[in-house]
């Protein structure tokens, strides 16, 4: 069964394009020049490349450079685009060269034929809207792209800084596990008491700087140098469409953009998505630290450290029969593992951009969308199939703190460092406790050691240490 085409020119030469498609001769070639990922463009790229030609044939309508029939066809055609519509007509890969000319090629050829089929005229005609004239009039590739490519990110930025607030009020687990005791360790090994919930606070508090981080990194993309054209001189670009874009597309979106003041810079460096990528990378190494506790505390069940319990998700093991893993924090930690390299693949790409131009923003934006996109379902899962049901092994929290010799620590202030450092390397050699053998050797009393190693008294901070002694005085 052979397919219906229709012949196509470019300045290359002419090419045979399928007769029903919305795309043509310049995105078909794309599609051959650069057979690499097999991933197409990101939808929500996709919608924010839509979002910038209505932006343009809105402006350049009101400057009397497109005539309001066009302009009507192009605003509606980018309106099915924005709607979802005409996905399966984005071939280009992810990754191309020319600094996305092709992705823009194939969002301004897609809307020609189109907005030109809605006025009457057949795919590939170009005779009533030219992709070039028309749907790209007043843009060049290097200000339409980085400017989508802003518009993007605050897009996923969004459900990311949601998940994360998610994250941030399941750890603050503070309440449920206060009376929670076991032993903090420092390098793997005994230390201090520390209260369940105290720890699992931290995590809370992490998450929560991590989030003002990224509501941070939103300023770097609402710089855009859209207007400046091919290098930021604004070449082919009318005073009222310069000043008017950025203005309508700011309409159209929702977001408080603004025209660079330095367009040149702005075309020039990719700087602010490298910013990005870099909070992104913390999050997720914060996360990806925070899961190797979850995993060392839930280790085990019996052998390990025992304190929490995951929720058990699936089979461990397709040999060991009951075997259950830690598979979600697992797989948030390989999530960030990918982000870093991630990172290190879009911090390459920007050192990499010569002269007026960086050629390398398709991988910068490929890798940096789907850091964004993966951090976010790694924590929408860390939240529903894991931190939603731990639970503590109280018991045998109290067991491990109170067996293990590190609070002599308490009892520095009291009989000094060198006789404490003695209690508890006693302890570790013959298994006595801590309390024993203070009692033993008549080195305190049993009232001012029961005092000393409250062990709850040794974990509080601050002003619940305060509250706690005017409590014991009123008593």
């Amino acid at each position: 069964m052979t397919t219906e085409t229709r012949l196509e020119a470019d300045s290359i030469g002419t090419m045979e394009v399928p007769a029903e498609a919305y795309y043509g001769v310049q995105t078909l070639r794309a599609k051959q020049n650069f057979p690499i990922t097999g991933t197409k463009l990101h939808p929500v790229f996709i919608k924010n490349l839509a979002q910038v030609k209505k932006a343009a044939a809105i402006t350049n309508n009101n400057a009397g450079l497109l005539p309001k029939d066009k302009a009507d066809a192009i605003v509606r055609a980018c309106d099915e685009v924005i709607a979802g519509k005409w996905a399966e007509e984005f071939i280009v890969d992810a990754i191309q060269g020319g600094a996305g000319t092709s992705a823009n090629m194939n969002m301004n050829e897609v809307i020609a034929n189109r907005a030109g089929e809605l006025l009457g005229c057949p795919k590939g005609s170009y005779k009533m809207v030219h992709p070039n004239d028309h749907v790209n009039m007043a843009q060049s590739t290097n200000d339409v792209i980085p400017t989508a490519g802003k518009l993007t990110v605050l897009d996923l930025l969004a459900p990311l800084e949601k998940a994360l607030g998610r994250l941030e009020r399941e750890l603050a687990k503070t309440e449920e596990f206060d009376d929670v005791i076991t032993m903090g360790r420092t390098q793997l090994q005994d230390a201090v008491p520390i209260r369940l919930g105290q720890v699992f606070h931290g995590y809370a508090s992490m998450v929560a700087r991590d989030r003002k981080r990224i509501e941070k990194a939103h300023k770097e993309m609402y710089t855009v140098n859209l207007g400046g054209t091919a290098v930021g001189t604004a070449i082919n670009v009318s005073d009222s469409y310069f000043y008017k874009i950025v203005p309508n597309l700011e309409k159209l979106t929702g977001y408080p953009l603004r025209q660079a003041e330095d367009l040149f810079d702005a075309t020039e460096n990719l700087d602010g998505f490298v910013a990005v990528s870099g909070v992104i990378k913390t999050c997720a190494v914060d996360l990806s630290k925070m899961c190797n506790d979850l995993r060392l505390m839930s280790s085990g069940p019996k052998t390990g450290f025992g304190e929490i319990n995951l929720p058990a998700k699936q089979n461990g093991s397709s040999i060991m029969p009951g075997k259950v893993n830690p598979v979600i924090p697992e797989v948030v930690s390989q999530v960030a593992f990918h982000i870093v390299g991630h990172d290190t693949t879009i911090t390459m790409a920007a050192e990499a951009g010569q002269l007026e131009l960086n050629a390398f923003e398709p991988v910068v934006f490929c890798n940096l969308f789907e850091s964004i996109t993966t951090l976010e379902k790694a924590v929408d899962t860390l939240i529903v199939n894991c931190i939603t049901g731990i639970t503590a092994n109280r018991k045998h929290c109290k067991d491990l703190m109170e067996s293990s010799a590190g609070i002599a620590t308490a009892l520095c202030p009291h009989i000094g460092y060198k006789a404490s450092a003695t209690i508890a390397k006693t302890a570790v050699k013959t298994g006595k406790s801590v309390r024993e053998l203070v009692l033993d050797q008549g080195l305190m009393s049993e009232e001012e050691l029961n005092q000393v190693l409250d062990p709850y008294l040794m974990t509080e901070v601050g002003e619940e240490r305060k509250e706690d002694e005017a409590r014991k005085k009123a008593c």
